[in-house]
């Protein structure tokens, strides 16, 4: 039997969501991120939108922030 391996990128799989839940942020640029406080707090996904900000997945909250200015 031949081994299959399949690789799903759900990057903005997490940002879809919260747009299909606060249905206000639909088209918008949306991240999710971590907690600052209690961990690193950097961006774990990001909608398409967020993307033409420039905004990458695992980079830190405070450089995603002063992107959106």
């Amino acid at each position: 039997m031949d081994r299959v391996i399949l690789h799903s990128d759900m990057n903005g799989f997490y940002a879809s969501v919260e747009c299909m839940l606060n249905p206000q942020l639909k088209g918008k640029p949306v991240a999710v991120g971590g907690s600052e406080e209690n961990r690193h707090g950097i961006i774990l996904a990001k909608s398409e939108e967020a993307k033409k900000y420039g905004i990458k997945t695992g980079e830190a909250l405070w450089q995603a922030r002063g992107k959106c200015k």
